[in-house]
Parts: structure tokens; sequence; C-alpha cells
């Protein structure tokens, strides 16, 4: 067992490098010792496959990716954790942290650099705040990456993962199921990080498309459409996009008549075809 999941010696390092837990940055460390190397055999590093892991937090999944990959490099945005991360992962020569923010950072800069351009996966424990934009933000720059394995609250990864038409999806799911097929790995409880968040979490597995699942005229107007549709979930998806578009009700009716989609149906019951159906006949229109 791995000493980064015992809770007094992480507990130790903490405090002897002074640090706290931020609230605002909704950091919460993992500390169930079967979580990580699970994680880790899951994401696809391997000795030719390189890991860019996301919020390593005090290091607890960096270690373990490190055994399975041949390199991994680790975005910290807590300048605080360096001196921590510095010394927990101490053992592992294949390890890179850099301190910045994934909102920010320049990916596909970083694999070439540090992977010469070869095969990669990202792997991260995302706070909640920041889940949603930072899946996005990985697949809308359509990175030469294998997949993405993340773990985020449990609400989070059944929205992330359900299927568009499906009761659950929202505009992320569609969303997501336009760049990656999603698949929900294993439950994580609460109890196993520090400190304990109120809800459970869940590992989710992204798998890069190599192109999409629907053809569109506009990528830009297919999103836009989704975006439109569920802004206003209780309400049919006619009043919806009439609403989010900014044209007359009439037009969307029309619309959606002519792509054969039900004027009564909401957001939650479009598939990805009939997103793409009404995408295209608005550029066609």
């Amino acid at each position: 067992m791995s000493r980064l999941t015992d809770i007094s010696y992480v507990k130790g390092i903490l405090a002897k490098h002074g640090f706290t837990f931020s609230k605002a940055l909704g950091q919460n460390f993992l500390v169930n010792p079967s979580v990580c190397p699970k994680m880790a055999e899951m994401c696809g590093g391997s000795e030719n496959v390189g890991v860019i892991e996301i919020g390593p937090g005090a290091g607890v999944l960096t270690s373990e990716l490190a055994k399975i990959a041949y390199k991994v490099v680790a975005v910290e945005l807590d300048k605080r954790l360096l001196p921590v991360l510095e010394e927990t992962l101490s053992e592992h020569d294949n390890v890179k942290v850099i301190n910045g923010d994934a909102m920010k950072m320049d990916f596909n800069k970083l694999i070439q650099e540090e992977f010469n351009g070869g095969e990669t996966v990202i792997c991260a424990n995302l706070p909640y705040y920041i889940t949603s934009p930072v899946i996005m933000r990985i697949l809308e720059e359509k990175l030469p990456i294998d997949s993405l394995t993340v773990m985020v609250q449990k609400e989070a990864a059944e929205r992330i993962c359900a299927m568009p038409g499906t009761r659950q999806s929202g505009a992320i799911s569609a969303a997501v199921h336009y760049y990656a097929e999603p698949e929900m790995l294993f439950r994580v409880s609460a109890g196993s990080f520090l400190p304990a968040p109120k809800v459970d979490s869940e590992v989710i597995k992204l798998d890069i498309l190599k192109k999409p699942p629907v053809e569109v005229t506009d990528e830009k107007m297919f999103f836009k459409v989704v975006k439109a549709a569920f802004m206003q979930r209780r309400k049919t998806a006619a009043n919806s996009l009439s609403a989010g578009l900014g044209m007359p009700k009439a037009n969307i009716n029309s619309l959606l008549e002519e792509c054969g989609i039900n004027l009564s149906a909401r957001a939650e019951n479009l598939t990805m075809q009939e997103f793409a159906k009404i995408a295209n006949s608005l550029c066609n229109g």
C-alpha cells in the first residue's frame, strides 16, 4: 500500500509544508488505497503511452500513473502543492510537475514538447466547479489524445455519460457524445477523500472518436442548437429553440416538422441525429 493513502502520513506532509485545503479550489485528496491503482490501470497509459494528469493534489494518483506510463506530466494550479509534490514523488524519475491552469494551458504544445507528439492520454480527479469547462475545453481543442479518464461527482458523471434522447441527458451529454464515447467505470465513495465531500464520485472514461457520430454542416451551429434547446429544460424544444436562437416560434415549428420532430418533444427527447438535422436545416435554410 502506498504511504500516500495513509491519512496520518498525508496530513503530516501537508502540515510540514504549511498546506491547508482550499474550498475555493474544490480540493479533496484521494486516500482510498484501491482507487488510484485501478484508475491508473484503466486510463490507457503504458510503456508506450504517456499521461497528462490534471490536478495531482498530494500525488497519490500521480505515483500510480508513474508505475504504468513511461512518462507523466502533472499540471497543478496551486503553487503551495509544488514542494509537497516534490517530496511525495521524489522516488519517480519519470514524473514532471508543471504549475499551470488547465483552462489556459496550451495542451497541444505540451504534448509536442513533453511526449514528442507520441500517444498520450489525460487522467484527472477534477473539482466539481471545473468539471464541464475542463472536459469541454479538452474535447473542443481536438487534442491528439486517445482518451480522457476523469473522476467527477456522481451526478455529473451520469449527465456526461447519458445518451442524448434519454431523460438524464443535457447539453453536456450531446457535446461529449459528439467528440467521444463515454463510459462509466466505477463508483468512488465520499469517504475515499480527505476531506470527505458530501457526495460520491464516479470514474468515467471518454474514448476520443476518430470522427463524430453525425454529419453536420457547421459545428458551431450544431452546438448553438444543443445549447439553446437545453436552456429551458422544462419547456418544449420548440419553445427553448425559439427563445435561445431568437427565432419566431412559427418558424421553429415549421423547421421541426420538416425534420420529422414532434412539436411537443423536449430537448431531452432529441437524439444526436435530430439535433444534427435541426442544425443542418438552419444552415441550409
